[in-house]
């Protein structure tokens, strides 16, 4: 099989064949659209060819950093929020340990959690240590303070010196604060491109030193993003383009009433994936009364709590199962003398058939629950299936974007809860608390 796959046989009792071929048109044009640079939002385009346009200079200067980063320390803290962590996290949970010699990974600057960062000095102590601090201006709230106390932390331990060698910066090009940081203390520095923002720039150095220091294989990653790539950008041909499907998929059910869409997994190694995909979906639709709401939740476990909810709550919803095709690993079920909990008929079965089964009997029972579902199917846990992964979900998002009749590249709303929090803190310049 390809890396990815849509199968959409159960979306069929909340949209109609006949009725997504007549969204055919409509996504043509908006393809047209995004891949012309004629839209709302076209000066953050350029996730569209980073795959592509990524030469070999880049991607080997930074395995190179993560190479002698890894030789000086045990573990990397990546500072950032929203895109500038959840992507880099989602593919390290999403591939497991990674290749030999990568360091562990920690996150920070996501929250403002006294007890979380806390927790990670404690867990940090008698290891050694570096840190990657991702921001396009250096002066976001949360990255900002991690970055503060991680700096002080490591100068403390280290001495400045020795600190300025551990520490990397990811942000812009020529100017912001962060920018003028790094330059007056000599810490190295990669660049957030100018036209990608922060939901889709995981395939950006953004996440790829993380990735690479965590001991993936980034060229592959990158490999898997340029295959689906040429295979979004040649046609949007429902045939030929899955990514194009999934996006009219959504976009009709939602002009029907379905305004909840909940992926859906039965893989763990799926949870921080799903994570990153409802910032990329929430922040790039939700805006103008529009856009549907991304849940997300993790069977089996969930089927215990809000599988309930879905199967017989409001009609409101659809879900897209993400599946794995081929597990990693094989367990298989042994027998047991006497039967004592009555499983001896799956003895010799493997813990991933049965999780098989239960998919099917849920796909199943929701649909038959009004719950219309499709299934993404990605090969196997691989960089270049992630790659691939990534670039699906960036080119259906932005093609929604589009159907919907919104600016898929910017987040304006995002800037009110800023604007209070400020002005409750009395930030220079913001008011009164």
């Amino acid at each position: 099989m390809t890396s990815i796959e849509l199968d959409h046989d159960l979306i069929r009792e909340g949209l109609s064949e006949e009725e997504i071929r007549a969204l055919q048109p409509e996504v043509d044009r908006c393809h047209q659209t995004l891949t012309q640079g004629s839209g709302a939002g076209n000066s953050f385009l350029g996730w569209l060819h980073l795959p592509s346009r990524t030469a070999d200079k880049p991607l080997a200067d930074i395995e190179q950093v993560a190479r002698e980063l890894s030789e000086c320390s045990d573990a990397l803290v990546s500072i950032g929020i929203g895109g500038s962590y959840l992507g880099a996290r989602a593919g390290l949970s999403f591939l497991g340990k990674g290749a030999e010699g990568g360091m562990e990974v920690h996150f920070a600057g996501h929250n403002l959690s006294t007890d979380h960062l806390a927790d990670l000095f404690d867990h940090l102590e008698g290891q050694d240590v570096c840190v990657n601090v991702i921001s396009k201006s250096g002066t976001t709230t949360e990255p900002a303070l991690a970055f503060r106390l991680l700096r002080q932390w490591l100068i403390a331990r280290y001495g400045d010196r020795e600190a300025a060698r551990r520490i990397v910066v990811t942000t812009d090009r020529e100017k912001g604060a962060l920018k003028q940081w790094a330059d007056a203390e000599g810490y190295r520095t990669f660049v957030i491109p100018d036209d990608v923002g922060g939901r889709f720039s995981v395939l950006s150095p953004v996440g790829l030193l993380p990735l690479a220091a965590g001991g993936v294989d980034i060229r592959a990653l990158m490999e898997g993003a340029r295959q689906q790539e040429a295979l979004a950008l040649a046609t949007s041909a429902f045939e030929r383009n899955p990514a194009a499907l999934y996006a009219a998929i959504r976009h009709g059910l939602r002009k029907k009433g379905k305004t909840i869409e909940i992926l859906a997994t039965f893989h763990p190694a799926f949870h921080y994936l799903q994570e990153w995909w409802k910032q990329l979906a929430g922040e790039s639709e939700g805006k103008e009364g529009q856009g549907l709401f991304p849940a997300s939740v993790e069977y089996t476990t969930d089927l215990h709590s809000l599988g309930q909810w879905v199967q017989e709550g409001p009609r409101n919803v659809f879900e897209t199962f993400l599946r794995l095709a081929a597990p990693g690993r094989r367990i298989e079920i042994p027998t047991l003398q006497n039967d004592p909990d009555g499983l001896n008929y799956l003895a010799g079965q493997t813990i991933d058939h049965v999780n098989d089964q239960a998919f099917l009997g849920t796909r199943a029972a929701h649909l038959e629950g009004n719950v219309p579902n499709m299934t993404i199917t990605v090969a196997r846990r691989s960089p270049a299936a992630l790659g691939a992964l990534f670039y699906f979900f960036e080119y259906a998002v932005a093609m929604t974007g589009y159907l919907m009749g919104v600016n898929p590249f910017d987040q304006p709303g995002v800037e009110l809860y800023k604007k209070n929090m400020f002005r409750l803190l009395g930030k220079p310049g913001q008011g009164k608390g």
